[in-house]
């Protein structure tokens, strides 16, 4: 072949090349999403937003400079904890708000799931409707925190901040390995009995099986309150008399109102965990540290939860690790002070 119809057929593959490297960075790229789902999302992606209170948790520790809009109204008390970009982005709710969702018009939502249950149908039939890009995070039973680092890692890819996720996916083993290594030298007959006292009377709880009461579990199955939880929803009623026969060690709370009066209640006094003071209210800046919604905080919140089921096992500086995990996770610099406020100190 003469070297002048090399020369162009060489050209003409150079062309094809750049003009085929040319679509598919305007297509974007694709990813394979923790369903399996092969999804198209953009190279880089400026904005997005997850229609869950557990998605959207775990998206704002990984790129909140992309969030279009927040699950719910920020409340004052939270937003010293939250950087100052999100304080007054749109609530633009759950995934049946599909106007409003619409409306932001985010590069890609986030979407959480079980991996091991079925994509959910309703869900995928308002995504479907969207025209707008979704990723799949799946974790088990939607709470289990041995799935977060890959949840993370796969975050990190999607976002393109694999460095940062790599960072958070490890604290996340550390804290698993921490309280696994401190279980191991306590039998069960020396764990405390912990009652999870829910609402305003502290007469709702969780069955030991709730994914609402996942740290119980990774605290060394120490819940009192044992069976086959109704719904997903949890908030079993129990009365006072159950609470008394349980007799629990120790006692977590939700509601502070609750804490700050059972020290004094003729029901509540006589009850050991309350005796002994062992009543804790669980922390919850800016987003829960245990529970409703159970979020990537729980991290932190099983650290907390061992040093108050512990205290003479698991040793931690509960403020440094505070200070830490909220510089990391949320961006936040704390004071010693602050730390020690959040936690109850």
């Amino acid at each position: 072949m003469p070297p002048m119809k090399i020369y162009f057929l060489l050209m003409l593959c150079l062309l094809l090349a750049f003009s085929w490297a040319g679509i598919e960075s305007a297509l974007g790229r694709e990813i394979t999403d923790m369903a399996g789902r092969k999804v198209i999302v953009p190279n880089i992606i400026k904005t997005a937003y997850a229609p869950s209170p557990y998605g959207f948790a775990i998206l704002y520790s990984v790129a909140p400079e992309t969030l279009t809009g927040v699950m719910f109204p920020i409340r004052d008390a939270d937003k010293p904890y939250l950087l100052p970009y999100v304080h007054d982005l749109p609530v633009l709710g759950r995934l049946s708000n599909t106007e409003a969702i619409v409306k932001a018009n985010p590069d890609v939502l986030i979407v959480w799931g079980d991996k091991n249950g079925p994509l959910h149908r309703r869900s995928e039939e308002i995504l479907g409707k969207l025209d707008i890009p979704y990723v799949y995070v799946c974790v088990g039973d939607l709470a289990d925190l041995a799935d977060y680092p890959d949840a993370y890692a796969f975050l990190g890819r999607v976002f393109g901040k694999e460095e940062k996720t790599a960072k958070l996916a490890d604290w996340c083993r550390q804290a698993l390995e921490e309280a696994t290594a401190t279980l191991k030298t306590i039998p069960q007959a020396h764990r405390p009995k912990v009652y999870y006292a829910e609402g305003k009377d502290g007469l709702s709880t969780e069955y030991d099986d709730s994914l609402h009461v996942h740290l119980l579990r990774l605290a060394g199955d120490v819940n009192v309150h044992c069976g086959h939880t109704s719904s997903h929803m949890g908030l079993e009623p129990v009365t006072i008399d159950q609470v008394k026969a349980y007799a629990p060690d120790v006692i977590i709370a939700q509601d502070k109102d609750f804490v700050a009066a059972v020290q004094n209640d003729p029901k509540w006094r006589d009850i050991k965990a309350v005796r002994n003071k062992r009543v804790h209210l669980i922390p919850r800046a800016p987003f829960n540290w245990f529970d409703r919604p159970p979020s990537f905080m729980r991290i932190l919140g099983l650290k907390w939860l061992m040093h108050r089921l512990y205290p003479e096992t698991y040793k931690v500086d509960l403020v440094k690790e505070t200070r830490d995990f909220y510089g990391l996770f949320l961006g936040i610099s704390l004071s010693a002070e602050e730390a020690g406020r959040i936690i109850g100190h």
